[in-house]
This record gives structure tokens, sequence and C-alpha cells, in this order.
């Protein structure tokens, strides 16, 4: 069974920078999309970036293309998401996520197979 725990998340001012984390534990970590998801209050869960299992792809959506960066790190299990000049809008609560049925990147939620409990992210104006 893969577990996956999320942190970093926390309370910052507009301008700044979050570094989220993912930890994935069983499986082969190395073979996997991972992603990172969004949801704010009242909003569907939002597609935010991806990474391919080499790390040699990424994806992100338009509204954090040019401040985040996903990373992974395979000996690890890890995922990063660096997150710079945060915006207001950027509050929501962030999830990892692992697609274990496809090596392309897929930005909806169905496209993923484990998902972890998430973590806040809060951003004052």
């Amino acid at each position: 069974q893969v577990q996956l725990e999320e942190s970093g998340g926390g309370l910052v001012q507009a301008g700044g920078s979050l570094r989220l984390s993912c930890a994935a534990s069983g499986g082969t970590f190395g073979r996997y999309v991972m992603g990172w998801f969004r949801q704010a209050p009242g909003k569907e869960r939002e597609f935010v970036a991806a990474i391919t299992g080499s790390g040699a792809t990424t994806n992100y959506a338009d509204s954090v293309k040019g401040r985040f960066t996903i990373s992974r790190d395979n000996a690890k299990n890890t995922v990063a998401l660096q997150m710079n000049t945060l915006k207001p809008e950027d509050t929501a609560v962030y999830y990892c996520a692992q697609d274990r049925t496809g090596w392309r990147i897929t930005r909806t939620t169905t496209g993923y197979d484990f998902w972890g409990q998430g973590t806040q992210v809060t951003v004052s104006s």
C-alpha cells in the first residue's frame, strides 16, 4: 500500500516562499508520475504541477508557471514543490498524488491513484 505524506505548509505573506515536500512509502517510487494539486475552500481540486518518473519532464498550471518548481529525489522517495512569489490566491490545501497507471503526465484528478492527506498553505495580503 502506498502512503504519501506532505509537509512544509504554513502561513506566509504575499511575495514570500514556501517549499512543500511529499514523502512516499511503498512501491517503486521512481517509476511513477507524481503530481501536486490544490483545493481552495468552495472550489474544486485543481492541478498545480507534475513530474515524470525520471524527472525529465515537468508540467505546470498556467497560474503557477514561472513561480513554482516541482522536483523529485528518487533515492529519497520524495517530491518537492518550491513556491516563490506567493499570492493570496495560492491559498489552499495542497495535495501530492501518485499515478501508477501511466508514464505520461496527466492534469486530471482521476489520473492519479494515491493521494496524501494534504497540507495547508495560507498566503496573507
